[in-house]
């Protein structure tokens, strides 16, 4: 095994990637399936070294010849192992070599009958990445056997069967992996939608292809490296002063919402900008700095009140608690018109639906909901396909997306859009959104680019609401409940 790479492809690329390897480097496809047998039989013997009894699941694909390859490597070392092949069409030429490999060393192959055998271990071997329809028949009876055994690991090859391999939407039903191992590289819907609940820890083993081979290969989407943002945060010079950090300005807060943009202001201070002010509603300008008085605070009713506060900023946060009413659209319209860098959230995303506007010097933040407001469609069209969608709205709107979600996707129209496995089910309460406005307004602010901000930010907030869940649990996480994590993360990542 080797250290989980960064970069993560399509259906179609992998299996590009497979036909290159095979033609053009000359490593057949029986020596790929060979080595994968290889590499899960090494995984076994590591994770559960007292494991005898192993169940293989094997389908009719190259996924099943993955299967029976261990299954022999399994059985010549020793292990007790009871093979079940699923489905009737032809079974592949690859596949078929190793099954009968298996075969002819004496051993059989069972059906299914309902119930699965007892083993130490199940290894799902029944689809692998081609699936791209719903699971049905005898295929989803034995994934539902599958996920109603408690008590044994499960060891998923590729891609845990019935999630698809580009969407990571599970089609019907999948399998609930313990464990996935995946081959050469990476699919990415092992980390999108449902992804990462079906797919458990998941390995990589190169199978034996050189990392040159393998980094020659474009990745549609790649991870976001910790250690690329971690440069970002470096340590300041002794000399530095509020001057050098950025003055943020931070525009919402209507009726019964000032505390969105004071989470938001806040958020921006805490991760390092010089200055942060405030332009909210003129009766909420006298109150909503008094727990945090470092923050400056100025009521605003039309344009020219507005005008001088945003020539005095570097970068602005509009939307937060902003509302839809007359006052939001006019205060929408003249911080679009100033050309500073800006992040654009919440009910800004809203105004900026109902006159969609392209501008390349911002960064929309959009949730699901308000993603589909923004491309017409439903919520549900937009989580079927989060990477097309987010491609989708930066060709529309511009700038860099950052398309909210359990696995959050940032794209600037360039190759690869990239991704943050960070956060966590207790960031599913109100103000989050608003604290991750603030920490990217703040980075603006303080010089970073529109898609550092944006892959920093991410960054931050989700690890910030991960070391909160550490600390105190996931129920019940506020999103004020960040801040002092914020603080020291963009001290302590480098």
């Amino acid at each position: 095994m080797v250290n989980l790479p960064h970069d993560l492809f399509s259906v179609e690329q992998t299996r590009e990637m497979d036909r290159i390897i095979t033609e053009q480097h000359n490593v057949p496809a029986a020596t790929l399936m060979a080595r994968a047998g290889t590499a899960a039989l090494a995984l076994i013997k590591c994770r559960w070294p007292q494991a005898k009894r192993l169940l293989i699941l094997c389908g009719i694909g190259n996924n099943g010849g993955d299967g029976f390859e261990l299954a022999q490597q399994a059985r010549a070392e020793g292990y007790h192992v009871v093979v079940i092949q699923v489905g009737k069409a032809p079974i592949s030429a690859e596949s078929s070599t190793a099954r009968d490999a298996f075969l002819s060393a004496g051993s059989h192959i069972q059906d299914f009958k309902d119930a699965l055998p007892s083993a130490d271990i199940i290894i799902d071997a029944l689809l692998g990445t081609g699936i791209n329809r719903k699971v049905s028949g005898e295929l989803s009876a034995i994934i539902t056997a599958v996920n109603k055994v408690t008590h044994t690991p499960i060891l998923s090859l590729d891609i845990p069967s019935g999630l698809h391999a580009d969407t990571g939407i599970a089609q019907g039903s999948a399998i609930k992996a313990t464990i996935t191992i995946s081959f050469l590289g990476l699919n990415q819907g092992l980390f999108l939608n449902e992804g990462s609940y079906y797919s458990g820890t998941i390995c990589f083993d190169p199978l034996q292809i050189s990392a040159t081979i393998l980094g020659s290969f474009t990745p549609i989407i790649r991870r976001i490296n910790l250690t690329d943002n971690a440069a970002l945060l470096a340590p300041r010079k002794r000399s530095g002063h509020k001057g050098l950090y950025g003055h943020l300005l931070v525009i919402g807060g209507d009726h019964g919402m000032s505390g969105a943009a004071r989470m938001a202001a806040e958020a921006a201070a805490r991760v390092g900008a010089g200055l942060t002010s405030i332009a909210t509603r003129v009766e909420h300008s006298h109150f909503v700095n008094l727990t945090r008085p470092e923050l400056m605070c100025y009521g605003v009713e039309n344009t020219d009140d507005l005008s001088p506060l945003i020539k005095r900023a570097n970068a602005l946060t509009v939307g937060t608690g902003l509302g839809q009413t007359a006052w939001a659209e006019c205060l929408f319209q003249v911080a679009i018109e100033s050309q500073l860098p800006m992040v654009i959230d919440a009910d800004a995303l809203n105004i900026l639906s109902r006159n969609p506007h392209h501008c390349d010097n911002w960064i929309l933040t959009p949730h699901p909901g308000e993603a589909a407001r923004l491309l017409g469609c439903t919520p549900a069209d937009i989580q079927a396909d989060r990477f097309k969608a987010a491609e989708d709205l930066q060709k529309r709107y511009g700038g860099t997306i950052v398309l909210k979600g359990a696995t959050t996707l940032i794209n600037n129209g360039e190759v690869p859009t990239r991704l943050s496995t960070w956060g966590n089910p207790g960031m599913a309460s109100g103000g989050m959104g608003d604290v991750l406005t603030g920490v990217i307004g703040g980075l603006l602010a303080q010089g970073f680019s529109l898609m550092n901000a944006a892959c920093v930010g991410v960054t931050l907030h989700g690890m910030a609401a991960d070391k909160a869940a550490e600390q105190d649990g996931e129920r019940g996480m506020l999103a004020m409940d960040l801040m002092p994590h914020l603080r020291h993360l963009a001290n302590r990542l480098y």
